[in-house]
């Protein structure tokens, strides 16, 4: 393959990347929360990109809570524990909540919606609803990771006189592995943007602290949205 080839393909997977709604989002939440942490709180010129990207952000998730609404009343794998499957269906039950009354947050500072003191309630709500879900989803991530180490470890003692790292199946098992404990690492990071967001420990979880967190856990739904190389074909 030529270097224009390589550099066609490498262009065609960004053009992928940007066409996807949830990254442009994403990108947009890594400027919100970058400049809540060149803020700290403070009026200026971070602050104004802070509010008016976030208030941008808001139209991207326009609708997405059917998104959750779908996941809720599909049914789950095979296997999985009820505990596990009741902790994924209420993360499911609250974003759709979150990402519902964020709509009518984003009416409100429009100024569509008129009432500002229940506009404000309301987001209130939706950002308990969103800091209830990151805590089911870390806790389904632990789940499911323990689940997988138990498989891991079978998987090992069955491959014990062969290279593992040639089995398929396991290296397919490890990369799921990684998967779920970036996305443990992200929703715990989640978990300390909504009390910072709800400053329900203003001390400690300062806009600093609450844009840094915001803006690594950003980095992180980033890379995972990154669309996968193909595969070089062999002779």
């Amino acid at each position: 393959m030529s270097s224009l080839d390589a550099t066609r393909a490498e262009l065609g997977l960004l053009v992928l990347y940007l066409n996807k709604a949830e990254a442009r989002d994403k990108i947009c939440r890594a400027i919100q929360y970058g400049s809540k942490f060149l803020s700290n709180g403070q009026p200026g010129t971070a602050l104004n990109v802070d509010k008016s990207t976030s208030l941008a952000r808001k139209v991207f998730r326009l609708l997405k809570f059917v998104n959750d609404l779908h996941a809720l009343i599909s049914p789950v794998p095979q296997g999985t524990p009820l505990p596990l499957v009741l902790l994924g269906k209420s993360k499911n039950a609250l974003l759709s909540t979150f990402l519902f009354l964020d709509q009518i947050v984003w009416l409100g500072r429009t100024g569509i919606y008129k009432n500002k003191e229940r506009a404000e309630l309301i987001g209130r709500i939706s950002l308990y609803c969103w800091m209830g879900s990151s805590v089911c989803t870390t806790l389904v991530e632990i789940g499911e990771i323990g689940r997988l180490s138990a498989s891991v470890k079978k998987l090992e003692k069955e491959l014990k006189n062969s290279d593992k790292y040639q089995n398929e199946q396991y290296r397919a098992k490890l990369q799921k592995s990684n998967e779920r404990s970036l996305a443990l690492v992200k929703a715990a990071m989640d978990i300390v943007v909504a009390v910072g967001l709800l400053q329900l420990a203003p001390k400690k979880v300062t806009p600093r602290v609450t844009g840094a967190f915001g803006f690594v856990s950003s980095l992180i739904s980033c890379y995972q949205l990154l669309p996968s190389h193909p595969k070089a074909k062999t002779a």
